[in-house]
């Protein structure tokens, strides 16, 4: 999986203006002050050869990677956002984000992240031994992920982060909202009948991801015979 990646980067640095990481490019993802998790060095390493290229790239912390606390920015030369942000491209308006807690509904989750960005809790976690921590990480991302994942489109009614959009669209006009969180590809009409909710889906089963060619947005997927 991660080799699939690199391969997908090199191949859509070849004609990207920039590439938007939507949040949780990793499982797991705790800056100790001198230890990163082990793992990920070919995205690491693909990532510093891009932007060395001139390439810009935006990182979103998700949930599974909201831990995030200057290594890439320092390193890597990647700006981290924690909150969507809007972006005029090509005169066209995009919200682009990771899409964990908006929208109504799923009051737990809201809480747990309040307790997971507590300065005071992430300095107590920090105090675990990478060892102990990083291991615990891991076991908790598995957990929520089986716990949380809905492999189907619930419909407009049910889908938070499709509420969110068209609540935003009551105050301001936006062309496409651009969210992963959700981890399946959807591609929906908002009411407004013009603007369009687009989830990029994961890449632990969909391999599949957005792009913009300067007149649409498309969901599309990455084929790799080296996948399975």
């Amino acid at each position: 999986r991660e080799q699939a990646i690199v391969r997908w980067l090199d191949l859509s640095a070849k004609d990207a203006d920039a590439i938007y990481l939507l949040g949780d490019t990793f499982d797991y993802w705790f800056e100790y002050g001198e230890v990163i998790p082990r793992g990920f060095v070919r995205i690491l390493g693909k990532l510093a050869e891009l932007r060395d290229r001139g390439i810009p790239i935006y990182a979103f912390t998700g949930n599974h990677d909201m831990w995030m606390f200057g290594y890439f920015e320092k390193e890597l030369g990647i700006p981290v956002y924690r909150e969507p942000v809007l972006r005029t491209i090509d005169g066209k308006t995009f919200m682009i984000g990771h899409g964990d807690g908006l929208g109504p509904g799923d009051h737990g989750y809201k809480f747990i992240k309040r307790i997971f960005r507590s300065k005071l809790c992430q300095w107590l976690f920090a105090r675990i031994h990478p060892n102990t921590g990083i291991r615990l990480m891991k076991y908790f991302s598995g957990t929520s992920r089986t716990l949380t994942s809905i492999p189907d489109f619930l419909g407009e009614e049910k889908e938070w982060l499709i509420q969110y959009c068209n609540h935003k669209l009551k105050a301001q006009h936006i062309d496409y909202f651009i969210f992963g969180h959700r981890h399946i590809p959807i591609d929906h009409l908002l009411n407004n009948g013009k603007s369009r909710y687009l989830n990029c889906g994961d890449w632990l089963t969909h391999y599949s991801y957005a792009a913009w060619d300067g007149a649409e947005v498309q969901l599309l997927k990455y084929e790799d015979v080296h996948l399975h």
